[in-house]
């Protein structure tokens, strides 16, 4: 008999006996785990899952089709994207995993260590494509929610992989607000801004800007002709404030979040 089989049978055996093992609730994460989990999951899809690398590849095809009819157009000003950085060119997931892995919450002062490493990988697709807007004299300005403490590093790791315009004129930091649109604006008073990428709807207009649920979905809707059209979105399964809307934009305990999740999700 195969070793297999002898392991199968063995496995069959041991059941009989012992009957099928109850899942109890010791057996279960504590409550204020199960966002953690979560998240967890979410980084090992972005590292693992090829479905991830294509939805990335998939963005920035179709941005670079819709730049290529842009360009045939003409312009009075010089053209210009603005992107995000965070989940939309550079991949964080390797410092979400070490935070989770040790039940840590989301540190200031750890996320500045972790940026001081300029050891995110790049987003698929993104290096690619910025490079190839910078070719047709597209200027790329990275509109970020880092913040001055992270741009030595933050700009380290962009040189690092080669992405155009990564230099201190193009890289714009958060100051007072993580709201995005005066940044945006400032780039637009000089620039023909065409294409817009981010992973968090903020990313692209102030009406999106910490709105509820419900005013994220209808804003979605009234916007929905400019998804791949102007606004090109990563995707992002493990924060932003998809999720922040679902906590009310308060600061929570991890129970407390656990609780507010399952306020929210479907069952049968």
């Amino acid at each position: 008999m195969k070793r297999t089989n002898i392991v199968l049978l063995l496995l069959v055996l041991l059941m009989a006996c012992n009957g099928p093992k109850k899942i109890t609730t010791a057996d279960q994460p504590a409550a204020a785990d199960l966002v953690r989990f979560g998240k967890l999951y979410g980084s090992v899809y972005m590292q693992r899952a090829a479905e991830y690398r294509a939805l990335c590849f998939q963005a920035y095809n179709i941005a670079r089709l819709r730049l290529d009819n842009i360009l045939i157009t003409t312009s009075t000003k010089p053209r210009a994207i603005i992107t995000d950085i965070d989940e939309t060119v550079l991949d964080n997931s390797a410092d979400e995993v070490h935070r989770d892995m040790r039940n840590k919450p989301f540190d200031p002062v750890e996320w500045n260590k972790w940026t001081s490493m300029a050891a995110a990988d790049t987003v698929p697709g993104a290096v690619s494509f910025l490079t190839y807007a910078a070719s047709k004299n597209v200027e790329v300005f990275y509109i970020t929610n880092r913040d001055e403490k992270d741009r030595a590093g933050t700009l380290q790791n962009l040189q690092k992989y080669n992405f155009p315009n990564a230099d201190n004129a193009h890289l714009i930091v958060r100051q007072n607000t993580s709201v995005k649109e005066a940044r945006r604006q400032q780039v637009m008073a000089d620039h023909d801004v065409v294409l817009l990428l981010g992973d968090n709807l903020g990313d692209f207009s102030a009406l999106f800007d910490k709105k509820t649920y419900d005013e994220r979905l209808t804003s979605v809707e009234q916007s929905a002709a400019q998804f791949g059209n102007r606004f090109i979105v990563l995707p992002n399964p493990i924060y932003g404030d998809w999720e922040n809307a679902l906590y009310q934009y308060k600061q929570l305990t991890p129970a407390q979040k656990d609780s507010a999740v399952k306020k929210w999700v479907k069952d049968y």
